[in-house]
């Protein structure tokens, strides 16, 4: 009779690790081990539990409801059994402390059997256990049928959790029991990331930027009136005394020529009282009365020349005239002082950028300054950074921004007024701080912290 029972055992053990061997995933494998392994043993209730997931599988139930309160007990009681070793032994409530024993009689019947899950039967900390439960007390033979089939239930979990592809920063199979694997890769990549974020670069922004001359010659209206003509075109090269542009000089000229006549009238007046005072004593003292109306009359009559003169404007000194288009010029009225154009030495180049308020980081004079221009990206313009501007101005898009100017290291074949983008390079940070500046600014904007 023993025979017989010992050889249905062992029959039903192996169909048991066929089946295993043949499960298609962890699911299945979960399964066998809390509702087919009544098969081999009998017994009333199962709980399948890992160490890094909890309560995975309950016999009789389809779907686990994780935070139901018998799968939490379930989930105390075997963490506290696998503390206490790795051999498969029966348990029950005098073997757990008193507030989980004290629900033992509620959720279990009187008998259970712990299973440890080791890593190729190692007699280390399980990562896992099967509880069994039962009616009545466990035999020693049904304890090592179990546990063989547990040993071969492992195996197989291990085989399939290693076949399963692993992302490319986990080193070693991942397999249940192989933790130290997992666990160095971790550290080792933990430690490399915190290495890498320890390397110093330069703190830089990026920042619309242009070349623009760097010493111009500013040309304003010398008086108040209407342009009438442009001389030179944009950007063309003009020689000192240059004619630039002129004004409408018609008014300019009725002008002269009313002083001119004034003039002439109170000359002849001057003269016919000085030849009646000859003659006539009380035209003595009209004559210095008439002389200052003459030397009035005179210096009216040479402001207006001067003002003709002034109303044709020259270049002051060789060099390239920047201005817009002239048909928005002509015939435009102009206050004395407003700018009209700008006369540039050849050479005479700089850059200039507009650095937003989120990227004002700490600039020093003469720190490098990158301008890759929009007509040749791959060609960087160095300069050297001569002043930032203290208080940030509105641009014509509305944002504010501070002035930036920076000199060229060298010549330059680019023109004046290309524009493109300039990289402002700061003091030397960690990578982690360059990665995470905006992101933890942000952040303090949003919380106020």
């Amino acid at each position: 009779m023993t025979a017989e029972i010992t050889g249905q055992a062992m029959a039903t053990l192996l169909d048991l690790s066929r089946r295993a061997r043949h499960a298609a995933d962890a699911s299945v494998l979960q399964f066998l081990a809390v509702n087919d392994s009544h098969d081999l043993v009998p017994y009333r209730q199962a709980a399948l539990w890992f160490a890094d997931g909890g309560i995975q599988a309950v016999s009789g139930v389809v779907q686990l409801e994780a935070n139901a309160p018998y799968a939490q007990w379930l989930g105390h009681v075997c963490r506290h059994v696998s503390q206490t070793g790795s051999q498969p032994r029966p348990v029950g409530p005098s073997q757990l402390p008193e507030e989980l024993a004290a629900d033992w009689n509620d959720w279990l019947p009187g008998f259970g059997l712990w299973l440890p899950l080791t890593a190729d039967g190692k007699a280390e900390a399980p990562w896992g256990g099967l509880l069994l439960a039962r009616d009545t007390p466990w035999q020693e033979t049904e304890i090592a049928l179990l546990a063989e089939w547990m040993d071969v239930w492992c195996h197989v979990r291990q085989a399939l959790v290693a076949a399963r592809p692993r992302p490319w920063w986990h080193g070693g199979s991942g397999a249940p029991g192989s933790r130290p694997w997992w666990k160095w890769h971790r550290v080792r990549w933990a430690i490399g990331i915190i290495l890498l974020l320890q390397i110093p670069v330069r703190l830089t922004v990026l920042a619309p930027g242009e070349l623009v001359p760097a010493n111009p010659t500013v040309i304003r209206a010398p008086l108040e009136g209407v342009i009438g003509n442009f001389q030179v075109k944009p950007n063309e090269t003009v020689k000192a005394g240059q004619a630039l542009f002129d004004f409408d000089d018609a008014p300019l000229k009725s002008r002269l020529e009313v002083a001119r006549q004034a003039l002439a009238g109170a000359e002849a007046e001057y003269r016919q009282a000085a030849q009646l005072a000859v003659t006539d004593p009380k035209y003595k003292g009209q004559l210095a009365l008439l002389m200052g109306k003459v030397e009035e009359r005179r210096a009216e009559a040479d402001y207006m020349q001067g003002q003709l003169e002034r109303a044709h404007v020259v270049a002051p000194h060789d060099g390239i005239a920047l201005f817009d288009d002239p048909s928005e010029w002509v015939g435009k009225p102009v206050s004395t002082g407003e700018r009209i154009m700008r006369v540039a030495a050849p050479g005479d180049v700089e850059v200039e950028a507009w650095l937003a308020l989120g990227d004002a980081i700490p600039l020093q004079d003469g720190a490098p300054v990158s301008l890759y221009l929009n007509a040749s990206p791959l060609q960087a313009v160095p300069a050297t950074i001569r002043y930032v501007a203290y208080d940030a101005v509105q641009r014509p898009d509305g944002n504010y921004a501070y002035r930036v100017r920076a000199g060229l290291e060298g010549k330059t074949d680019h023109r004046v007024g290309l524009k493109g983008t300039a990289k402002l390079s700061g003091r030397w940070v960690t990578l982690l701080y360059w990665v995470g500046r905006r992101p933890l600014a942000a952040v303090r904007q949003l919380v106020g912290w």
